[in-house]
């Protein structure tokens, strides 16, 4: 049974998170520190890839695995997202999942590219248009890895706080999917904390 998220449950859930989530922006120090608190060495700044063909990039995505996160707590699987480019040049993003009582939960996005048209990074919102003026209710949605036929893709945000595996079909050949976890890894990713998502 499908069901979708009402206005005030969805927006009202979301502006908190993202408040919650500028408030932790504003408390962090700079990206550019050479060591984190406990004295290790940070990682390196995460870097997208150098390039994105848009238009391609639209259609559907199945999440392969992510690191866990709040607003997908109530998900068991069967989670994937819906990419299109509107009259305004925006993207729609339609991301949807299923949840434990069997219904399916769907909430409706903003994307929308900063910098050039082939730029990889990006900005995603769930809020109402309302409250786009607000910069804290926008968060990074940044390409970091994607196969040259645009099958599997990674995306994370500067911190490596959140991190999405995506394919264009439920199951990946699993030669290219470790190929990619190690490129993660290499990018400074922890792979132990990646949950897998049933598909099937």
């Amino acid at each position: 049974m499908a069901r979708s998220i009402t206005f005030f449950d969805f927006s009202s859930r979301m502006l908190l998170a993202c408040i919650f989530t500028g408030l932790q922006c504003l408390s962090m120090s700079t990206a550019s520190a050479a060591r984190a608190d406990d004295g290790t060495v940070a990682a390196p700044p995460l870097r997208a890839i150098a390039a994105i063909n848009l238009p391609r990039y639209m259609g559907t995505w199945y999440e392969i695995a992510r690191y866990p996160n709040r607003f997908q707590k109530k998900c068991v699987g069967f989670t994937k997202a819906d990419y299109s480019i509107l009259a305004d040049g925006s993207v729609q993003v339609v991301n949807q999942c299923r949840l434990a009582d069997g219904s399916t939960e769907r909430a409706v996005g903003e994307a929308r590219q900063l910098g050039s048209a082939d730029s990889p990074r990006l900005k995603v919102r769930f809020v109402p248009a309302w409250l786009s003026l607000l910069p804290f209710v926008w968060g990074d949605y940044w390409v970091i890895d994607l196969d040259r036929d645009y099958q599997l893709v990674a995306v994370s945000e500067p911190k490596r706080d959140y991190l999405w595996v995506l394919a264009r079909t439920p199951v990946v050949d699993a030669t290219s999917l470790q190929a990619l976890l190690s490129r993660l890894q290499e990018q400074g990713f922890d792979l132990q904390k990646l949950q897998r998502t049933p598909q099937q």
